[in-house]
């Protein structure tokens, strides 16, 4: 049944509860005056009982859901069409308003004036504002520049940038012409960037002339001159001054700077294009840790319909807000951030390293802008805790209404330091979904509890279930993590595949008509949602499944621990776990610490769970968005090559994990 539909039914009251480490009682739950103010809680409009209610209205009723969204979220279109999904019974193959046509870009830059747009900072050295005007101004410019370049619809514009606001309105300069965005960070070694842009031949490149990171400067450039000549289709490089106010371009081919690319054209309406739904709007990539990547082509009217769905009445953005995520361009949560516009939010941008010069820089800028919305990894909550950094204690985040942590499982440890030591009156919104939707499967109910370890809800329209090997829904049970009907955000299709095949075998193949995604998953009797771990990750010890999270939320609450990683190494005929751990300064593996390290996971789990072998390490490899790289040692620790190490943000690691000798008995 869909809630209880009466029209004069109150929203729920949700009291204040008091911040408690137990799992029978919630974290927090907002107060009902926080409830009555939510964008949810007008969407709502008094026709459902609860979320739970709402949830299965919208994926029972899914034409009327995704219309209501549209309505509510004040979609800017030259028509929606009659139709407002057609074949839902096919997965792949439904299409979302297959009539509609609109123009991402124009859905973003409606809001106008004075007011700020973007605010960036650089680490500590760079500090920068762009109103709302300036950024209408300055992708108008770049618009018409494209144009006079003969750039047309569905052709790719790549950038190799940092986090600037420059790199934002290269993108909705794209978009309001119709071409493709597709860009990475400019970390990635010339190897990496071709691996991506070569298959997608972009005829424009943007570019900055450097970076900082650490408090340290590097140059991109010269990456640029090495990489250029195996990208033949690129017969434009735009640079951005960032570092330099005058970088020298000897050796960038047909190279340009920003200022002299846009010198002919002067500031006006913008002509966007009107496109159909499912026009191709941005190009990303899988990770690439085992081959080549993936070009997982998004089309605009989904990617548009789903952020707005997930900003507005997930995280509560409201106009005017200030919204800050931590990330780089070459990571899906990017995107995700720039479409904050559509709601009418202040960006908060920033680039470098999010400890320089300490673990408080980010809630410096939090601060300063009076932040409503911050999302980080959970790697840097875990890196917080470690240090011992109390931005309760030190900072006025007085405006923060909600923190959303992803990357990878959220530990209950996790949830407790942010409350204790972060803000606690809050909404922890754990969430997860991936480069393959560019959006979320499971992420945050602003009008509903928050329970420890727990991502707090499926996504609104997603029918997001867990299902056990024979394909049945289970709770309370370990499983696979699927989505059983169609939704705004799938994927068009993966850039050169001619009939779908590889589009299909990557999410398809396990249960037929259904989107299985790869996470580990427990559906909690909350109506939430835990993550294990990836399935392809998960350990098989003596034919039990354990998801590595799992291990990491109890190893890494002993406090010489900075990180680990765990693999299952093939020995005699079984799989034996296999722990690797990266210590504290100064700090040794003793036998008295592995000791320790067996106890802590032994009580807390199950004696399956204890690793046979507990290495330390130097070095834990990770890709350039912060994700540990499980399958890449498992690889190597059992002598097979790993055939894409331009992905990892620290390939040299790997060379740790090589030929161990403790491995070997």
């Amino acid at each position: 049944m869909v809630g209880t539909n009466a029209k004069d039914s109150a929203p729920p009251r949700i009291t204040h509860v008091t911040v408690m480490p137990s799992d029978d009682r919630p974290l927090w739950s907002p107060a009902p005056e926080r409830v009555a103010a939510a964008n949810l809680t007008a969407f709502m409009a008094g026709r459902f009982q609860d979320y739970a209610a709402l949830h299965r209205w919208s994926v029972e009723q899914p034409e009327a859901f995704w219309r209501e969204v549209w309505s509510f979220c004040g979609v800017i279109a030259e028509t929606q069409g009659p139709v407002a999904l057609r074949d839902a019974g096919a997965m792949p193959g439904a299409s979302f308003f297959p009539n509609a046509r609109l123009n991402f870009a124009e859905n973003l830059l409606r809001h106008r004036g004075s007011g700020d747009a973007l605010v960036f900072w650089g680490e500590d050295k760079v500090k920068r504002r762009m109103s709302h005007d300036e950024l209408y101004a300055l992708v108008s410019r770049l618009a018409q520049a494209m144009r006079a370049m003969g750039l047309r619809p569905g052709e790719r514009v790549a950038g190799f940038v940092p986090n600037l606001p420059e790199s934002i309105a290269a993108a909705l300069a794209a978009a309001s012409i119709g071409a493709v965005w597709s860009s990475c960070s400019p970390d990635f070694g010339p190897r990496g960037v071709v691996d991506r842009f070569g298959q997608i031949a972009p005829r424009l490149l943007f570019v900055a002339d450097g970076y900082y990171y650490a408090g340290k400067t590097h140059d991109s450039l010269a990456r640029v001159i090495e990489f250029l000549p195996e990208l033949p289709s690129v017969e434009r490089v735009v640079v951005f001054p960032y570092t330099r106010a005058q970088p020298p371009l000897e050796g960038v081919a047909n190279a340009v700077m920003l200022e002299d690319f846009i010198a002919p054209h002067t500031a006006g309406p913008i002509a966007f294009e009107s496109l159909p739904f499912a026009h191709p709007l941005y190009i990303l990539y899988s990770s690439g840790t085992t081959g080549v990547p993936k070009c997982i082509v998004h089309g605009a009217g989904g990617t548009l319909l789903q952020h707005l769905k997930e900003h507005r009445l997930h995280c509560d953005i409201k106009p005017g807000d200030h919204m800050f995520f931590f990330t780089t361009c070459g990571w899906m949560m990017w995107n995700w951030l720039v479409s904050g516009l559509a709601s009418g939010a202040t960006l908060l941008l920033y680039d470098g390293s999010p400890f320089h010069p300490g673990p408080h820089i980010l809630f410096d800028f939090a601060e300063s802008r009076r932040c409503a919305f911050l999302g980080v990894s959970a790697k840097f909550i875990d890196a917080c805790a470690k240090a011992g950094a109390a931005p309760i204690e030190t900072h006025d985040l007085s405006n923060l209404r909600t923190i959303a942590s992803t990357g990878s499982p959220l530990s209950p440890e996790g949830f407790d330091y942010v409350y204790a030591k972060i803000k606690r009156d809050l909404c922890l919104s754990s969430i997860s979904g991936g480069t393959d939707i560019v959006s979320c499967f499971v992420l945050g109910n602003p009008i509903g509890p928050v329970w420890r370890g727990e991502i707090q809800a499926p996504g609104l329209g997603m029918k997001v279930e867990v299902w056990d090997e024979s394909g049945r829904p289970v709770v309370a049970e370990k499983g696979e993590l699927v989505c059983a009907a169609p939704f705004p955000s799938m994927p068009v299709g993966f850039w050169n595949d001619a009939g779908g095949a590889k589009y299909r075998a990557a999410y398809f193949e396990r249960f037929p008509n259904v989107w299985y995604h790869g996470d580990f998953a427990t559906a909690t009797r909350h109506g939430g949602i835990v993550i294990h771990g990836r399935s392809d990750a998960v350990l098989n010890p003596g034919g039990v499944r354990i998801g590595t999270a799992e291990i990491y939320r109890q190893v890494e609450q002993l406090p010489e621990i900075e990180e680990s990683l765990v693999i299952g190494q093939d020995w005699q005929g079984d799989v034996r776990v296999v722990l690797f751990v990266r210590l504290r300064a100064g700090d040794g593996l003793d036998d008295a610490l592995v000791a320790r390290i067996k106890a802590q996971i032994r009580a807390n789990t199950t004696p399956r769970h204890v690793p046979a072998k507990i290495v330390q390490i130097a070095d834990i490899p990770r890709t350039r968005s912060g994700k540990i790289v499980e399958l890449a040692v498992r690889d190597v620790v059992h002598g097979r090559a790993v055939k894409n190490r331009e992905a990892l943000a620290n390939p040299e690691a790997l060379d740790l994990y090589r030929d161990r000798p403790e491995l070997r008995r």
